[in-house]
């Protein structure tokens, strides 16, 4: 089988790491969105933001 049980200490590493992925993605896709004077970030200026981060979905 696979793993039954993971440390409590890996989830507490998850978070930090998926919060910094998180907080540079939301800044790209921030910027795009006031380059473009707008107001309201789209899906698009989220899939420029991991683009530019060389991540695509």
């Amino acid at each position: 089988g696979g793993v039954k049980r993971i440390s409590g200490l890996i989830y507490e590493e998850t978070r930090g790491i998926l919060k910094v992925f998180l907080e540079n993605v939301i800044r790209y896709a921030v910027t795009y969105t006031e380059l473009a004077k707008r107001k309201t970030v789209t899906a698009m200026d989220v899939v420029y933001a991991l683009k530019g981060q060389g991540r695509t979905l």
